[in-house]
C-alpha cells in the first residue's frame, strides 16, 4: 500500500513496484552505472536517506506500476542499501527528451549517450536543428556528436576505449583521417600515444606538412619532364624547406628530436633530428608528440 503523501510531499512507493526504463539514454556500461558508483550512492543512502525524490509516471501497461522518468542511480542504489521504499513524484507527462534535458543539465550524461538519442531522432525523422532546440543546444553541438555515430575504425576503437573521449577532439582525429588514414591509424595503433590537444594538435600539423611537401615534389616531378628544368630544381628545394616558421618536437626511444620537413620512403616513415645531430628515418608510430617551438 502506498504511504499517503501531504500537499507538496513525494509519495513513499514501495521499490517492488518500480521499474526503470528500457528506452532510458544512460547506457548499460555508464559510468554512473558502476559498481563502485551505485556503492557509493548506497552507502550514503544507508546514512541519510534518499533526498531528492525520483520522478515517474504510471505504467501504462500494468496498473499500479511505475516506471522511472528520472532518478535510476537512486533507484538501484536504494535497493543495494536495503530499502523497501523510494521518495517519488508522478510525472505522466515525460518523455526521452525530457530524460536527456535533465541529464545534460547534471552533465550525467557521456558523449556516446548523447550521440546515441540524436541517433534515435534523426531516425524517427527529426532535423538536427528540431534536435537542437529541443535540447537548448546549437546545431554545432549536434554535429559533433552525431559524427560519433559513424566513425572510422581506429578513431573509434580510441573513442570505445575511452583514450579519447572530447569529442571537438574525436572531430579532429576524424578530419586529420580524411586527409592521411594511414598515418592516422598508424599513430592511434600505438596504445602508448597520449592522445591530447597538444599531441592532436601536433599530428596535423605534420599531416599539413606532409601534404605540402608531396604537392611540391609532385609538382618539381612534373616540371622536371618538361622543359621548365630550372622551375623544377626550384619546387624541389622548396619541397625540402619548412612552409611555417617552426620546429616539430618529438621523443623517440626515449630521445629528443625535430621532425625534418624531407619526403620519407614511406607514407609510414618520417625523417628526424636528434640533439646530437644524428639523422635518422623512423616509424610514425615511435614518435610521441612533445611540443612545438617557433623559430
Amino acid at each position: 500500500m502506498l504511504k499517503p503523501a501531504t500537499r507538496g510531499s513525494p509519495l513513499q512507493l514501495p521499490l517492488d513496484l518500480v521499474d526503470e526504463d528500457p528506452h532510458q539514454p544512460r547506457a548499460a556500461d555508464s559510468p554512473g552505472f558502476s559498481a563502485a558508483s551505485l556503492g557509493e550512492l548506497a552507502k550514503s543512502i544507508r546514512l541519510r536517506g534518499v533526498k531528492t525524490p525520483i520522478s515517474v509516471r504510471e505504467h501504462p501497461g500494468m496498473p499500479g506500476r511505475y516506471i522511472v522518468n528520472h532518478g535510476a542511480r537512486r533507484f538501484r542504489a536504494s535497493r543495494l542499501a536495503g530499502l523497501l521504499t523510494i521518495p517519488a513524484f508522478i510525472d505522466n507527462d515525460y518523455n526521452e527528451t525530457d530524460q536527456v534535458i535533465e541529464n545534460l543539465q547534471r552533465n550525467d550524461l557521456t558523449a556516446r549517450e548523447i550521440a546515441d538519442y540524436i541517433g534515435r531522432e534523426l531516425a524517427r525523422g527529426l532535423r538536427r536543428k528540431e534536435i537542437a532546440q529541443r535540447i537548448s543546444k546549437s546545431p554545432a553541438y549536434i554535429t559533433q556528436h552525431a559524427m560519433l555515430l559513424d566513425l572510422p575504425e581506429p578513431v573509434a576503437r580510441a573513442f570505445s576505449s575511452a583514450r579519447v573521449r572530447d569529442v571537438s577532439l574525436v572531430n579532429e582525429l576524424v578530419q586529420a583521417y580524411r586527409d592521411r588514414p594511414d598515418v592516422v591509424t598508424a599513430w592511434l595503433d600505438d596504445d602508448q600515444q597520449e592522445i591530447t590537444r597538444g599531441s592532436v594538435r601536433l599530428l596535423r600539423e605534420f599531416l599539413a606538412q606532409s601534404i605540402v611537401l608531396e604537392t611540391l615534389d609532385d609538382d618539381a616531378q612534373e616540371l622536371a619532364a618538361s622543359d621548365s628544368v630550372p622551375d623544377a630544381s626550384s619546387l624541389a628545394r622548396q619541397a625540402r624547406e619548412p612552409a611555417f616558421k617552426g620546429v616539430l618536437l618529438f621523443t623517440h626511444s626515449g630521445l629528443s628530436c625535430e621532425l625534418l620537413m624531407r619526403r620519407p620512403s614511406s607514407r609510414k616513415l618520417a625523417w628526424v633530428r636528434y640533439d646530437d645531430g644524428r639523422i635518422a628515418e623512423v616509424a610514425l608510430s615511435d614518435l610521441h608528440g612533445d611540443a612545438w617551438r617557433g623559430v
